[in-house]
């Protein structure tokens, strides 16, 4: 856990109004410093909160501002979300980039076994995200594939990953059949089930919004399509897309496009990548390669048509 200074410990106190009486990393067990931290508060109006900083080669200063403007978006369009309590986006006062926001109930454990309800939950969600148009602005830019920060396909394409020759061929048809018209929408850019908080089977909100912005539905609907075929198999991205579009009220447009995007966005061998057997127990990286290559191999098929 990277060491919190007393400066930016100070910071939190004093936006708190109350003493820190305890802190713990949240991503315990990660192979490099934390970004975030929940901290216990010895009164005010807050029992725990979340501190958010930078972490160098991971999360960058504006990943943070961009997660703040998030929760303030997600705030005005009263969406399940964190709410920020401070920022200090310039480190004038902490002396690092940092922010402050409430911490939620819930769990974002995943079950080796997922349920329909659990699925069509999380696609609600997600619509309920995309329920709202937006431009880009400050800290908030376009967003043209899941976690846009990364571009495995241009690493490939560069030489500068392996790729074979269903990801080539993906890439060339993707490219080929251009971006889909749209009008942009609000969307978290990272939709998978680690930032999503689950109470039961029900999605309660949606979490860690460091590379949101705006853009097509399915930079999020496939993204997570994609999540739920790698953990669970050929049978789960299809209920997301039905609570998705139970909840927006319409056909979700391009699905096979973002699909193709989503899975070229992954590196070429699946490895450190959680997947789940129909019996619960988990697959190695060949078997998840192999069910990303799967869901590519289906997107690209209904692109053709």
């Amino acid at each position: 856990m990277a060491e919190l200074s007393d400066e930016l410990l100070g910071w939190v106190s004093g936006v708190a109004g109350a003493a820190i009486q305890d802190v713990v990393s949240v991503h315990i067990g990660a192979h490099r410093d934390s970004g975030s931290f929940r901290l216990r508060m010895a009164g005010g109006d807050f029992t725990d909160l979340v501190l958010k900083v930078p972490v160098p080669e991971w999360i960058g200063p504006r990943m943070v501002a961009t997660n703040a403007r998030a929760l303030q978006v997600a705030a005005g369009f009263g969406l399940s979300a964190p709410r920020l309590v401070g920022a200090d986006l310039d480190g004038s006062v902490c002396g690092t980039v940092a922010t402050l926001e409430t911490w939620l109930p819930g769990s974002s454990a995943l079950p080796p076994a997922v349920s329909v309800t659990r699925l069509r939950s999380a696609g609600a969600a997600l619509a309920k995200v995309h329920a709202f148009s937006l431009a880009p602005q400050e800290d908030f830019p376009l967003r043209p594939r899941p976690v846009a920060v990364d571009d495995f396909a241009a690493e490939r394409r560069e030489g500068r990953m392996p790729t074979t020759g269903l990801l080539q061929r993906a890439d060339e048809m993707t490219r080929q059949h251009g971006v889909p018209a749209t009008d942009p929408v609000f969307v978290h850019g990272d939709a998978w089930p680690g930032n999503m908080l689950f109470e039961g089977d029900n999605c309660t909100a949606l979490i860690d919004w460091k590379t949101a912005g705006i853009g097509d539905p399915g930079v999020d609907l496939s993204g997570f399509r994609l999540q739920m075929a790698l953990l669970y198999g050929p049978d789960a991205p299809d209920e997301v897309l039905h609570g998705w579009q139970d909840q927006a009220g319409r056909d979700a447009e391009s699905v096979s496009y973002w699909d193709a995007i989503a899975a070229l966005n992954t590196p070429t061998e699946l490895s450190g990548f959680l997947g789940f057997a129909a019996d619960g127990s988990p697959l190695d990286a060949t078997a998840v390669t192999q069910r990303r290559d799967a869901f590519l191999q289906t997107a690209l098929k209904a692109l053709m048509t």
